[in-house]
């Protein structure tokens, strides 16, 4: 059987003869159903890494059990916890504080992004050719669950509008998967609380300078599958979250 493209890179020297530690940021907030899967499938991606757990003030019973089952048991695995919830864009930031990898991706808690595919995002890093690495759902590589139209509209409108004030050219702004070199987003001082996180890193990305150089940025999209669930399976983002992006799109054109 022919191996897939993800597959190939898995086995090749691009990932065997390279040092590298990626560190994984998962933001939590109510997967009890999902939170022990998604940790077992990111441990089980054959790539030298760290996972940072952090639980958003979670009420459903996650926190019982990072504390009981995970805290503790595995020795590349972090857990923080947030007293109360703020988002999902600051307990994003409190786990890229926390990273210490040469790169750190965000995985979400649920099972709508296959982490099998960081080897796609680790690809441009690794050649030496990008510095932040999108995912995109809608480049056509691996499967995707048809759901929500209005949402493949909003997301559309969205990105347009993003990439209007950062001059960039992205398919899927609002992605999960956004994998960067540690010491630019941690360079970056980051403000968002909720899902305001992927328009503002965003922007910022789009104008960052290296200090050493004074080059910017150097940005790629690659393809990856997509696994979405609806509401009644914990699907959390909503219509204020749209408006909330708009803003933070217009916001970080104009500030920091």
């Amino acid at each position: 059987m022919r191996k897939t493209h993800r597959e190939r890179l898995s086995d090749s020297e691009t990932f065997k003869s390279k040092d590298f530690c990626l560190s994984v940021v998962i933001p939590v907030y109510n997967e009890i159903h999902t939170i022990k899967e998604i940790l077992e499938r990111v441990r089980n991606v054959d790539i030298s890494k760290e996972v940072i757990l952090v639980d958003d003030g979670s009420k459903d019973g996650t926190r019982d059990i990072l504390k009981n089952d995970i805290e503790g048991f595995f020795p590349d695995v972090k857990v923080y916890y947030h007293d109360k919830n703020q988002g999902k864009g600051a307990a994003t930031r409190t786990g890229i504080a926390q990273a210490t990898g040469d790169y750190v991706v965000v995985q979400d808690a649920d099972l709508e992004y296959d982490p099998n595919e960081f080897f796609v995002l680790l690809e441009p890093l690794l050649n030496g050719d990008a510095d932040v690495v999108f995912g995109s759902r809608f480049l056509g590589s691996g499967p995707h669950r048809v759901c929500f139209f209005w949402h493949r509209v909003a997301n559309a409108l969205l990105t347009t509008l993003s990439n209007i004030t950062t001059n960039l050219n992205l398919t899927d702004m609002e992605v999960c998967y956004k994998i960067f070199r540690r010491d630019v987003i941690q360079s970056i001082k980051l403000r968002a609380n909720r899902f305001d996180f992927e328009p503002e890193v965003t922007a910022k990305v789009a104008r960052w300078m290296d200090p050493t150089t004074g080059k910017r940025c150097r940005i790629y999209e690659v393809p990856i599958s997509y696994y979405g669930r609806d509401y009644t399976e914990g699907k959390k983002i909503g219509l204020k979250d749209a408006f909330s992006a708009v803003w933070a799109i217009l916001r970080y054109r104009f500030t920091d």
